[in-house]
């Protein structure tokens, strides 16, 4: 659960109070939900009926739920519309509401503020049933996009929310009244920015994206700097040209916590696999640990589903949601909460009027009748009192860069699964940003005439000549100096017509069906670790200093991305062979022959097993790292389940 913020001398309105919940802290973890009420959706403030969030809250938290992201739908919370004159031109501002009708902004804050006072009554209310049963509130502020449907206020359809400078006045007034309202309610743990607010409009620069983010959260801070801001936002990148100006560096700039929305439908390179395949269920943790790393501020999964049973039947939901639980947790990705509470298979209105997909994803039906991915999320919220209260951070075997010039998203993703198969930890970076230390680098897939600029690269050569190692996937990306460090050379490059099969020295078969061909040649003191059929070599090392290089003549963590079944199929290859190979010397503690199986270390007294697949995986321990006690599960892991080990050496 979330500790609420702490008021310094009791007093709700001194700005210098203290501010901390559980989602801040490493080794943490917070369970819940986002809500809209059964029986309405977005309509619930319009149609308020407390009565039933009161039995719709009593049933999430006897479920063990603690967490609610809950959404005051902005152009019911600011219903202003327009007083237009000759031409057309706007002359005034007023609020229609249904309660009143037209009238003029009444003379009162909130009401000059355009804020609709029955909702912040009504939202008052709401909050003191959460309090009854609790539960803690993260509080979504311009909610203004919704399950595929814009709800802003009348007078701003068809302008630039993001720029437009009614907009941004009327968003001001908004969080100023509505923050200013509520910072003295305790069922309040954080502001969160909005739903989705990067989806408000398109055509978005970056600086103006950052200039909309610094805007928001200092509204919130001047009203109350007592809580964490949450980001909200869905389907960020290191680049911002294939995030449409919207990055995680720009967002952890001015958020306290990044989040995700890692579902399997909308998100790149998701939809390729089964719901409860290990590409799949390893989605929300790459992408989380893509945002901490990079943003180097925590992040959790702040909406996360399966999206309906045409997507998976409810089993197979259930297995997806248990990896990822667990999975997250292991990674200090801090907190899950499921879309949604409640189905709305009932509604007429839009957005579920023609919006299909949206109307099954609850963890009830409209009954409360609970459905299995509750109960799932139950076990788990009665599993955690028993584990480590907080888990020591994983160990990190390597570095994953990401660069200029690719889809970093592409990258990462199949280079977290790959590491996940052969049993190492990876961390995050951007080639634009400083460079953490480690005894291991990957750089995959490079792409492009700028995927590291002179001085980056410099700094990475460097930590290799003092004794890291460095792996390179190449595709068609310009290194230099390139051949005097990988002690090779291009002969020539063009666009692969057939499949290039090459073994490596452990007896794995691989192919390269896509991509750059790169011929090589190798010049001495450069060891080939494979060869093509032909003759061509694939896998080439070399010392550099005291450190190693090594180079493969594939991109292919791209290519394994846009591949379906690359990593669960009875077809697929072992690509994961090679991150094992290049990583031969990683202790490894705990160990597995299974590529289902995830397993990380924590500090030097607990590992987690994580199985995502469906045949029983076996684990096995290094002499030293016996003997052990099963804090969870044993040493056989069934299919989507876990066990977590302490080392009892570790002991004093």
């Amino acid at each position: 659960m979330l500790t609420r913020p702490i008021i310094a001398d009791g007093d709700p309105d001194l700005p210098e109070a203290e501010k901390m919940i559980t989602l801040e802290h490493s080794g943490t973890f917070t369970l819940g939900c986002n809500y809209w009420a059964s029986h309405a959706g977005t309509r619930m403030w319009s149609d308020w009926r407390p009565e039933v969030v009161e039995r719709d809250f009593a049933a999430l938290a006897a479920a063990g739920l603690t967490t609610l992201r809950v959404f005051p739908l902005w152009s019911d919370f600011q219903p202003v519309t327009a007083v237009r004159g000759f031409g057309g031109a706007l002359e005034d501002l007023q609020m229609t509401t249904r309660e009143l009708g037209e009238q003029p902004l009444p003379d009162t804050t909130a009401g000059q503020a355009g804020v609709d006072e029955v909702m912040l009554e009504r939202f008052a209310e709401f909050c003191a049933i959460a309090e009854r049963h609790g539960l803690d509130l993260i509080v979504g502020l311009i909610t203004g996009w919704m399950s595929g449907r814009v709800f802003c206020p009348p007078v701003l359809e068809g302008r630039a929310l993001h720029t437009d400078p009614l907009a941004l006045q009327l968003q001001g007034r908004f969080i100023r009244t509505f923050v200013t309202h509520f910072r003295a309610t305790p069922a309040i743990v954080a502001w969160d920015l909005g739903n989705e607010c990067n989806c408000l409009g398109t055509g978005t620069s970056r600086e103006a994206a950052w200039t909309w983010t610094a805007f928001v959260t200092q509204a919130i801070r001047t009203a109350d700097a007592t809580r964490p801001i949450i980001s909200g936002m869905h389907g960020l990148l290191p680049s911002p040209e294939l995030s449409a100006g919207w990055t995680i560096q720009d967002q952890a700039e001015h958020t306290d916590l990044l989040t995700t929305h890692p579902y399997p439908m909308w998100s790149r390179h998701t939809a390729q696999d089964p719901l409860d395949t290990i590409r799949t269920t390893l989605h929300a943790s790459a992408e989380t640990r893509m945002y901490a790393d990079i943003g180097g501020k925590p992040c959790f999964v702040e909406e996360i589903g399966t999206m309906g049973p045409m997507m998976g039947d409810w089993q197979v939901a259930s297995d997806f949601l248990r990896c990822n639980l667990f999975s997250l947790w292991a990674n200090d990705c801090r907190g899950l909460l499921w879309w949604c509470a409640f189905d709305q298979t009932r509604l007429t209105g839009a957005p579920y009027d023609a919006i299909a997909v949206e109307r099954e994803l609850g963890l009830l039906d409209e009954d409360h009748r609970p459905k299995p991915m509750l109960t799932e999320l139950t076990s788990f919220a009665t599993l955690l009192p028993s584990l480590p209260a907080t888990l020591p951070e994983r160990r990190v075997d390597a570095v994953c860069i990401l660069t200029n010039g690719q889809d970093p998203w592409a990258a990462a993703y199949s280079a977290w699964v790959l590491a996940t198969q052969a049993k190492l930890s990876l961390r995050f970076a951007w080639a634009e940003a400083p460079l953490p230390d480690a005894d291991v680098y990957f750089l995959p897939s490079l792409t492009g005439v700028r995927p590291i600029t002179r001085r980056r690269w410099e700094v990475l050569l460097a930590r290799v000549a003092a004794g890291a190692s460095l792996h390179v996937t190449l595709g068609d990306g310009i290194l230099e100096p390139f051949s005097d460090v990988f002690g090779v050379r291009v002969r020539s490059r063009s666009q692969r017509t057939n499949p290039t099969s090459f073994t490596l020295p452990t007896g794995e078969r691989l192919t390269a069906h896509h991509g750059p061909d790169l011929r090589l040649s190798v010049e001495p003191g450069t060891e080939v670790l494979a060869s093509a059929d032909d003759g061509a070599p694939m896998v080439t090392r070399r010392a550099y200093g005291t450190g190693q290089v090594t180079l493969t003549a594939v991109p292919l963590e791209t290519h394994l991305t846009a591949t379906p079944g690359a990593f669960h199929s009875p077809e697929a290859e072992p690509w994961h062979a090679l991150y094992r190979l290049l990583t031969a010397t990683t202790p490894r503690p705990v160990d597995s022959d299974s590529p289902d199986l995830a397993i990380t270390v924590h500090g030097e007294r607990y590992a987690v097993l994580i199985n995502h697949g469906t045949t029983p995986a076996l684990a096995r321990f290094a002499p030293e790292a016996v003997p052990v006690r099963w804090l969870h599960g044993s040493g056989t892991i069934p299919g989507h389940q876990a066990a977590i080990v302490e080392f009892l050496r570790s002991e004093p």
